[in-house]
């Protein structure tokens, strides 16, 4: 065999022991997914661009509508916004990929109004039709959060001249409950906010309220005066006799350890009454 095919072959034999030997070429680095644009989005508008997996479908015409309520909140807040588009902005971050307006204005008819909606209990709220425990839940943390917010501004101000903060709170509060709940609020000798609570709720026209209790509750809380507050789920705000006549108790029980009653309010859906502001207090 000449020797340039001796070299041939062994060029060959070598090629081979090479490819046979579990030499490997270095596998090409996986190209990283590219994330859509709609990633940041809230979860209602991502699911519905690109739920197909192809960002150049359609948009939904709501969408547009959500975004456009979005940014006329962030530019004015609610200036300008009917109640119905109130409902639809805040529904929009519980029911995703549908049109909320029909669902926030029925709302508003089945409730009559806003606060309608704010007072109505989870369940009340879920019998609308499109409305879930999702939507209800959001609503009642509304509420609960602006409860939260008016009970934080009226404590430590001085109540007397401030009585719409008192007023604010207990219609926030008990203007929507199904029963009938009281609540005292204690104050410093200074009419300064120092504590509320609720201490007692019954059924939908009674709650039965201890003088003794209130008196126990007043002394632990180092209180010098007292706000009275409890509702009317029927609706109305008039007193009752026995509210006149638990409210007479409370002021006997309390003036001997130099504790006064301040008022004794009474919410109902619609008002409210002040034993104070008809001057039923006595002195």
């Amino acid at each position: 065999m000449s020797q340039g095919h001796r070299q041939d072959g062994q060029k060959r034999d070598r090629t081979a022991e090479k490819s046979g030997s579990g030499t490997r070429m270095s596998p090409k680095r996986a190209a990283k997914p590219r994330l859509s644009k709609a990633a940041d989005k809230p979860l209602d508008e991502t699911d519905a661009e690109s739920k197909s997996g192809l960002d150049a479908k359609p948009k939904p015409d709501y969408l547009g509508h959500r975004q456009r309520l979005r940014e006329k909140f962030r530019k004015a807040r609610a200036e300008g916004f009917h109640d119905y588009e109130i409902l639809e902005l805040l529904l929009t971050y519980a029911i995703p990929r549908i049109d909320i307006k029909p669902i926030a204005k029925d709302l508003l008819e089945h409730f009559g109004s806003l606060s309608g909606v704010l007072d109505a209990t989870q369940h009340e709220i879920e019998e609308v039709a499109g409305v879930g425990p999702s939507s209800s839940t959001l609503i009642g943390l509304v509420k609960e959060t602006c409860g939260a917010y008016l009970a934080e501004k009226m404590k430590d101000r001085e109540v007397l001249s401030s009585p719409q903060a008192v007023l604010d709170f207990a219609r926030l509060t008990l203007a929507g409950s199904p029963h009938e709940s009281f609540i005292v609020i204690f104050v410093n000798t200074k009419n300064r906010v120092l504590h509320h609570q609720i201490v007692h709720e019954g059924t939908v026209n009674r709650a039965v309220v201890y003088p003794r209790r209130i008196v126990e509750e007043a002394l632990a809380h180092h209180a010098s005066g007292l706000i009275l507050v409890h509702n009317h789920p029927s609706g109305h705000a008039d007193p009752s006799t026995e509210d006149r006549t638990l409210t007479r108790a409370l002021v006997e029980a309390t003036r001997a350890l130099d504790i006064r009653i301040l008022d004794h309010i009474i919410v109902g859906k619609n008002g409210h009454f002040s034993f104070a502001e008809a001057q039923l207090l006595s002195s």
